[in-house]
C-alpha cells in the first residue's frame, strides 16, 4: 500500500484507490445507512446530526488506506467504527440501541447485496448510481419485514416538543387521524403522551407519572407547588371502556417545530407503540 502526494490516491496491489472519491461514495452511503434507519424505526429525522455521522464514517473509510493505518480494516475495527457511528446519529432518542441494530441491519443487508452481484458478475466498482440502487433494495427488504412486525404501521410520526417550567422534552408522536379526544370546555385537541416520556419534563415531580390511578394523580400533585393548577382531569371514551385521562396545558407545544398554541397535553401508558410514545 502506497501513498501517491500528487493525485491522493492510494494502491493496494494493482489497484488504485483515491481518497476523494472512497470519501464522497462512502459518505452518501452512510448518509443513506442512517437515514434509512431513522425511517424504519419511526425516528424524527435530524438529518444534521446523520450527516456529520456520514462524515466520520467517511473519514474512518479513508484512513483504512493511509500508511500505518491498515490495522484499522479488520473486522473488529469495521464493527466498532459502525456501532459507534450508529451511537452518535442516534444519541439522545430513547431507543438508541435499537435504532443502531438496525443501522447495522442495514448495513449488512447492502454490503449482502453487492457482495451476492460481485459473486455472479465479479468485481463491482461502485459508483452513485449503484450505490442508490443498493441502498434501495437493502432498504426496501428491512422496510418489509419491519412493517410485518406486530403493531408497525405506515402512519406517520412527528417530532413533539413540550416545554413547561423552563424544562422541556422531545418525542415522537404518531398521527392518529382517529385521535378525535378533546377539552370538553373549551374545544382544544389533546395529545396523549405516555407517562415515562415526560419524566425530563416534570423534574422533581416525575415520581407522580407512577401513578396509574388519575385521581390519586392529582391528589398526589398537591405536594408540588408548582404544579398547582396545572393538572386537572378530562373524560375520555374509546372502544375499549371510558374513564378520566390527568391532562395539562405546557407552557409551549410544538409540532415538527410548529407552535400548537392550543393544545392540551393528556397522560396515558397506552399511548406509547413501536415507534413513539404519544398520539397526536
Amino acid at each position: 500500500m502506497t501513498n501517491c502526494a500528487a493525485c491522493r490516491c492510494y494502491t493496494r496491489g494493482m489497484e488504485i484507490i483515491y481518497a476523494d472519491s472512497l470519501f464522497l461514495s462512502n459518505l452518501l452511503a452512510d448518509y443513506l445507512l442512517c437515514l434509512g434507519a431513522a425511517r424504519i424505526c419511526a425516528l424524527p429525522l435530524r438529518r444534521g446530526r446523520y450527516f456529520i455521522a456520514a462524515l466520520l464514517g467517511a473519514a474512518y473509510s479513508v484512513l483504512v488506506f493511509v500508511p500505518g493505518f491498515g490495522f484499522l480494516a479488520s473486522p473488529l475495527w469495521k464493527g466498532l467504527a459502525g456501532l459507534a457511528m450508529a451511537l452518535f446519529a442516534y444519541a439522545g432518542e430513547r431507543r438508541a440501541p435499537a435504532c443502531a441494530g438496525v443501522f447495522l441491519a442495514l448495513s449488512f443487508a447492502m454490503g449482502g447485496a453487492l457482495w451476492a452481484l460481485e459473486l455472479n458478475f465479479g468485481y463491482i466498482r461502485l459508483d452513485i448510481r449503484l450505490l442508490a440502487l443498493f441502498f434501495l433494495l437493502a432498504y426496501g427488504a428491512l422496510r418489509l419485514i419491519f412493517s410485518a412486525a406486530p403493531g408497525a404501521s405506515g402512519r406517520s410520526v412527528k417530532l413533539l416538543e413540550i416545554h413547561m417550567l423552563r424544562r422541556s422534552c422531545r418525542l415522537s408522536a404518531m398521527v392518529d387521524s382517529g385521535n378525535c379526544l378533546a377539552d370538553p370546555i373549551s374545544g382544544a385537541p389533546v395529545a396523549v403522551v405516555c407517562p415515562r416520556a415526560l419524566a425530563e419534563l416534570f423534574g422533581p415531580a416525575a415520581p407522580l407519572l407512577d401513578i396509574n390511578d388519575p385521581v390519586e394523580l392529582l391528589r398526589s400533585a398537591a405536594a408540588f407547588p408548582e404544579l398547582t393548577g396545572r393538572l386537572r382531569l378530562i373524560p375520555f371514551s374509546a372502544l375499549g371502556g371510558g374513564g378520566l385521562l390527568p391532562v395539562f396545558k405546557p407552557d409551549k407545544l410544538l409540532i415538527d417545530g410548529r407552535e400548537d398554541r392550543d393544545r392540551l397535553v393528556a397522560l396515558s401508558p397506552k399511548a406509547a407503540g413501536p415507534g413513539f410514545d404519544g398520539i397526536i
